[in-house]
């Protein structure tokens, strides 16, 4: 086949099949999806962790299983290992009754023990490295600036390339574990200087740190798919990426990709390239738009409400998604401690669910406050919420969320925080 793109002569050699007929494929796919989008090149993966989207055993995912089987028939194995979105399921912290048991078991996830024995033989990191938040140092999946990835998810891509400077597009499911085995991937869009500029110029004009979910929610539906740079976000996060950060921007992040497609920002004076280049990031014919008070409630007014029964009491919250970090941990522990202290409670009124990255829970468990939160009623969990949310029946439940991406996903409620917290700890919050 006659290719467009300049080779090198070992990628033309895994073309012809020097390396095997399964890494020949895996190349073959690469290339002509990197033809698609005008690449001139493959370039060399530098950071050799991988990180996979798909994490779940769904039966319909029969071509996914074949194409593992040859890479484990021919000994195909991701050299620098990778981690994977989380696991779907987690009876013993997410209870469900029989009928959902039935429908997440033989219907939905139940090629999921197969699935997981299969990305074990292929690279998987270990049993705990099933999370979104794969960047987190608990975790180690930690790229450096300037590194080239081979990642999917797009929490994962958004962070990775604005809040680490590494090097991503938002791959697709499949092209994740080829890029790792092969060890290339195609540069086009965001590993190019001129696709990590900015077609939007977004200023932050609030009175007060806007909610992390609404903000990337707001630019993720105005720039889509471009890249914004955000001038104003500074003067209350300050110019350095830190502990107090991080959870912020990562849901931030998440929020711009799930309610948009963007797969990079720039902060002015907070994130790598943006301190590095400023407004040099700027393209010429650069949009504004300006987020104030007024426009943020907008956005969060024009979420729909999907509860059968709008004025439902909430059956269940789930609380991190993405997975939360640790500090965010900490944090979510005192507040809601401090709330039923505040209402006379003693437990929680409504099933909560925190959900973080089996490392992460392992650290929070050596911690004090893992007792403090676990006395609330409130439940820790590796799950993913929108995996748990894909059962129809889950659709009978009035689910309350902090998490845009879930709320876009699913038919599950936002609220802010504040709102949710008071919900929780027995406070009822007119809408």
């Amino acid at each position: 086949m006659d290719y467009k793109m300049n080779l090198t002569e070992h990628q033309r050699a895994l073309l012809d099949g020097k390396e095997g007929a399964v890494k020949a494929k895996a190349m073959q796919t690469l290339v002509m999806f990197g033809e698609i989008f005008g690449a001139k090149r493959m370039v060399p993966v530098t950071h050799k962790q991988a990180h996979l989207v798909t994490s779940f055993g769904i039966g319909l995912l029969k071509p996914l299983y074949k194409t593992i089987d040859s890479l484990i028939a021919e000994g195909v194995k991701a050299e620098g290992g990778f981690s994977v979105d989380p696991r779907p399921l987690d009876y013993r912290n997410v209870k469900c009754n029989l009928l959902e048991k039935l429908v997440f078991n033989k219907i939905l996830y139940g090629r999921q023990a197969d699935y997981e024995a299969q990305l074990k033989a292929v690279g998987l990191k270990n049993d705990n490295a099933f999370t979104c938040t794969c960047y987190l140092p608990e975790v180690g999946n930690v790229p450096k600036e300037g590194d080239v990835l081979s990642w999917a998810e797009s929490s994962a891509v958004v962070y990775a390339n604005s809040v680490l400077g590494a090097r991503c597009n938002r791959n697709s499911g499949m092209l994740d574990l080829f890029g790792a085995i092969v060890g290339y991937v195609p540069e086009f869009g965001l590993l190019t200087d001129e696709g990590r500029k900015a077609s939007w110029r977004v200023v932050v004009k609030t009175s007060r740190l806007p909610e992390a979910q609404i903000l990337g929610s707001a630019v993720g539906m105005k720039v889509m798919e471009d890249v914004p740079y955000i001038v104003g976000l500074d003067r209350f996060l300050g110019d350095t990426v830190d502990e107090s950060v991080t959870g912020y921007l990562k849901d931030f992040g998440a929020a711009t990709a799930s309610n948009g497609a963007v797969g990079l920002y720039h902060i002015e004076g907070l994130t790598p390239e943006a301190k590095r280049y400023g407004k040099e990031l700027l393209r010429p014919d650069a949009e504004e738009y300006v987020i104030d008070d007024a426009e943020l409630e907008r956005v969060y007014a024009s979420y729909p409400v999907m509860w059968k029964d709008r004025d439902a009491r909430p059956d269940l919250c789930f609380i991190g998604c993405p997975h939360l970090t640790l500090r965010q941990l900490n944090d979510w522990t005192d507040r809601i401690a401090a709330g039923l202290k505040d209402t006379g409670r003693t437990k929680v009124a409504v099933r909560t669910v925190l959900t973080a990255s089996p490392d992460v829970i392992a650290a929070f468990r050596k911690t004090d406050r893992y007792d403090i939160l676990t006395g609330t009623g409130a439940t820790l969990s590796y799950i993913c919420p929108l995996m748990y949310t894909n059962n129809p029946l889950t659709k009978r439940k009035a689910i309350m969320t902090n998490s845009n991406k879930l709320r876009t996903y699913s038919a599950a409620r936002y609220y802010k925080d504040a709102e949710i917290l008071d919900k929780i700890v027995g406070k009822e919050v007119a809408r």
